[in-house]
């Protein structure tokens, strides 16, 4: 282990997973960080990144074998997808891909939807998205409106959604549609909507956002789609239910990610205060940057520390909703914080978008809205009190 967090190690971490933690770095050295401004320019990465990904085996690592994954567990997926996060990169959308949506489908498709999608994203083939959110609905998802009426052995979809990692370049997407007048949450389903040349199917602009500049994100339109009701996940109107019961691993990754962020905020600090000059001293000498600094290394290591226990605790099938959430919760927090503490030491170059302090610091905003906003992960932390 590098950086902030030297001669630490996890309790679930073996000689197989540190090889598999330095390919992964040398492949984010090798085919991410180094394009990381073109893509940033063109707000997508290239299409190419994610055949070369799934041809590093770095893609659906926790997938079983029998539909093309990798055969291992949410400890694969923290090495994988938390080593991009440590190194800085906000632009593959990987997390979601590997780490949530392709699980919807193991867990829920037909045997038939699963060989047929499942090998492909491994492969890097297909590009997985999930579609939730709404224009006028967030974190409410009881409040969507998109609907999927069936017709015959077909669902008819029409809707729109927004805010949709990975939605660029997305050959499938899992979308929570309505398929029944119930309210609430009684009448939704999910539905794997395979894009290419599908009529009445429409992706919108690359949304300008603050921060996550080479991360596509996207509005998706839905015109009278029509999917092979065999497409359905699960039972119709279980929907919800088979959100509730993935939201620990999704949440999981969101604040895994960000608690390796908060780990490349101090490291980057740490070297600029160590190479800039002011009052004829080195910026590190400064008695309230080192403190600063420590401050923010405890951070880091708390962060991790819970983190590492909470995949621990998923690999054991003991992970709850309500902790889960609380590593969203408070991991998202502390690195917005780190971020804020450590642009600061940076003064003015802190601001500029070309230094990595600056990137992390608008990318980290986000974290505490999306996969649930941080007031959803308290109302539900609450509940089980």
């Amino acid at each position: 282990m590098k950086g902030t967090l030297t001669n630490y190690q996890p309790t679930w971490m073996t000689p197989e997973l540190e090889a598999l933690e330095e390919m992964t770095r040398q492949f984010c050295l090798r085919e991410i960080i180094p394009h990381r401004e073109r893509y940033e320019a063109q707000q997508h990465v290239d299409r190419e990144l994610w055949l070369k990904a799934g041809a590093a085996g770095l893609l659906c690592a926790s997938i079983p074998t029998e539909y093309g994954g990798g055969g291992g567990s949410v400890v694969h997926d923290a090495v994988i997808l938390g080593t991009p996060a440590a190194l800085g990169d906000r632009s593959f959308g990987n997390a979601v891909h590997s780490g949530i949506v392709a699980h919807y489908v193991a867990a829920y498709g037909s045997e038939e939807l699963c060989r047929r999608i499942l090998p492909q994203a491994a492969a890097g083939e297909m590009v997985g998205a999930i579609a939730m959110t709404e224009p006028g609905t967030g974190s409410d998802l009881q409040a969507i409106t998109t609907r999927a009426a069936r017709d015959g052995d077909d669902y008819v979809v029409n809707g729109s959604k927004t805010f949709i990692t990975n939605g660029f370049l997305a050959d499938f997407v899992v979308v929570a549609a309505k398929t029944s007048e119930e309210g609430g949450a009684r009448g939704i389903s999910l539905i794997v909507v395979e894009t290419a040349d599908l009529p009445g199917y429409t992706v919108g602009r690359n949304l300008d956002k603050l921060g996550q500049h080479g991360q596509d994100t996207v509005e998706l339109f839905f015109d009278d789609v029509r999917v092979p009701v065999g497409n359905l996940l699960g039972e119709e109107n279980t929907g919800f239910v088979q959100l509730m019961q993935q939201l620990p691993r999704e949440r999981l990754v969101l604040g895994y990610f960000c608690a390796r962020a908060i780990e490349h905020c101090v490291d980057v600090t740490v070297e600029y205060a160590a190479s800039r000059e002011v009052f004829g001293q080195r910026l590190a000498d400064l008695q309230n940057t080192r403190f600063e600094l420590a401050a923010c290394a405890a951070d880091a290591h708390m962060a991790r520390v819970f983190a590492d226990h909470c995949v621990e605790q998923f690999e054991r099938g003991l992970l709850t909703n309500e902790v889960a959430s609380m590593l969203k919760l408070r991991a998202s927090e502390l690195l917005c914080g780190v971020a804020d503490r450590c642009l600061q030491l940076h003064g003015g170059y802190g601001y500029m978008t070309e230094y990595p302090i600056g990137r992390a610091w608008a990318s980290a905003r986000v974290d505490r809205i999306y996969g649930g906003a941080n007031e959803i992960m308290k109302e539900l932390i609450a509940r089980g009190l």
